[in-house]
């Protein structure tokens, strides 16, 4: 996952709190993303892998991320991004709902998905991040 740092970074606007809808929205964009559920929480699939789901606190985002991502998003917003001792050995990350820009959910959202997505999906995609 390659984040953009500058969009990435806090910035001290008000903003309004992103929602599981938005989210929604924004994965539906994404091709081949399946609604469903993981763990009985709302989710979202590609090719049957994981792409986005709603943690089981209600307030957060469970995201497929690399270990080396993670850490820095870590290090860098550590009021948005987080990790609980269950998510130490695996490659996700937590998202607070509550503190994320959803100017940031796009490229969180399609890095997710080129993790998971089939490489023909990905070959194909020109999508929410205007890459490709």
């Amino acid at each position: 996952m390659r984040v953009n740092r500058s969009k990435a970074r806090v910035r001290g606007s008000k903003k309004e709190p992103v929602t599981w809808e938005k989210v929604r929205q924004l994965a539906l964009e994404l091709p081949g993303a399946e609604e469903g559920t993981s763990y009985r929480t709302p989710a979202f699939k590609v090719g049957g892998k994981i792409l986005i789901r709603l943690h089981q606190d209600g307030e957060s985002l469970v995201i497929p991320v690399d270990f080396a991502d993670r850490e820095m998003l870590l290090a860098e917003q550590p009021e948005v991004f987080y990790i609980t001792d269950h998510y130490l050995n695996y490659p996700l990350v937590l998202v607070r709902l509550s503190r994320v820009r959803a100017d940031q959910l796009p490229d969180l959202l399609v890095q997710a998905w080129r993790r998971a997505a089939p490489r023909r999906l990905v070959a194909e995609f020109h999508g929410l991040d205007r890459e490709g």
